[in-house]
């Protein structure tokens, strides 16, 4: 709803500025940005881990932290050369990964009955608050789209509807996988579901098609998200809420270097310091809080809309049910999440706060 209200560049961050001002503007874009950071440490971290049943160095230790680095400053220089040929790369990513999961749904749906669609009962779970967060874990990312909405043809009526199109979409895959892997292999080794998944329908074949396919969807992720966090951050200076070194850019390439060096620099320590599920937490509830704010803003937007825009904004029956179900939703699963996560993503808002008023502090010095 929030994006039919603007068709300007900047999503959550220019949404929620016109609502609550400038400040709390950063905090919402800082937040996002720090949950796209996390979200890329944390896909770094399971692309290892996939790596490593195929070989034994991708485990752990010094090895895994080198290679770590490569990856990530491999994705840095792509991303500083330019972004067309990153954007070939990933639809090519893209297109391998959704074949082997579309394969493998084709081959399951043959076992589907109406008797062995659920399991016998209820699976049970050690930390339950982390599987809730890990859930929206999976859904989130979505706001990414919303901050080239000036580069968009339309956006007003184009990001809504690509956005429920894509969520039903992503919903439905999760869906069948799910299906079909409570049907076929509803027994097999939980910590690696969809390698034993591939193993029962196609054999030992089947796990590496599996394990190649989660290689490149994950190196798909996390190239798109190295694009845009990296735009967040070179947006944001020249919004004038961040110092202008992360909004220059690059003499050759005309790429936001600054931003890109150091989102690089924040995401290799994050990898290298954090797993894959700690991560993906901390990035779910910066996202979470983020969420929350932007669906408060959502009241003073449309009060503040002049007449045309407020016309032309996407209505959804039901007036404000939707978003303070939404708002619920987000609130709870916060509640699901450990001290020891707010206490990194209170240190994550306090480095952001002090950027924010260096630059606040800048801008004066340069207006004397």
């Amino acid at each position: 709803m929030l994006s039919s209200y603007f068709s300007t560049t900047g999503g959550p961050v220019v949404y929620v500025t016109n609502a609550f001002g400038p400040l709390l503007g950063f905090q919402t874009g800082w937040l996002f940005y720090v949950g796209r950071v996390a979200t890329f440490a944390a896909n770094i971290n399971l692309l290892f881990d996939y790596a490593a049943y195929l070989w034994d160095g991708a485990s752990v230790g010094l090895i895994r932290n080198i290679m770590i680095f490569v990856l990530v400053g491999g994705l840095a220089v792509i991303n500083i050369l330019g972004v067309k040929k990153a954007i070939q790369a990933i639809n090519v990513l893209t297109f391998l990964k959704l074949i082997p999961i579309f394969l493998v749904i084709l081959l399951g749906v043959q076992y589907l009955a109406p008797e062995n669609m659920l399991p016998p009962e209820m699976p049970q779970f050690d930390d339950a608050g982390a599987v809730i967060l890990l859930i929206f874990f999976a859904f989130t990312g979505f706001e990414s789209v919303l901050a080239s909405a000036g580069e968009t043809k339309n956006p007003k009526k184009n990001i809504p509807r690509a956005l429920l199109t894509v969520f039903i979409a992503v919903t439905l895959i999760y869906f069948l996988l799910q299906l079909v892997y409570v049907t076929v292999a509803p027994d097999i080794d939980a910590a690696s579901p969809l390698i034993g998944l591939g193993n029962s329908l196609i054999g030992p074949v089947g796990g590496v098609i599996i394990i190649m396919t989660a290689i490149f969807s994950i190196l798909g992720n996390v190239a798109g998200i190295a694009i845009f966090a990296s735009r967040s951050t070179f947006g944001m200076a020249h919004y004038g809420l961040l110092p202008m070194w992360f909004g220059k850019v690059h003499k050759k390439y005309s790429t936001p270097a600054n931003s890109v060096i150091f989102q690089t620099l924040f995401v290799f320590v994050l990898a290298i310091s954090g797993t894959f599920v700690y991560l993906a937490i901390a990035g779910t509830l910066a996202r979470m809080i983020g969420y929350s704010i932007c669906i408060l803003a959502l009241p003073r937007v449309r009060k503040n809309a002049d007449p045309e825009t407020a016309k032309e904004a996407l209505k959804v029956p039901g007036g404000f049910i939707i978003p303070i179900i939404g708002l619920s939703v987000c609130v709870f699963a916060m509640t699901q999440s450990q001290t020891l996560n707010w206490q990194y993503l209170a240190g994550f808002v306090a480095l952001g706060t002090l950027l924010y008023f260096v630059n606040n502090k800048l801008k004066k010095k340069a207006a004397e």
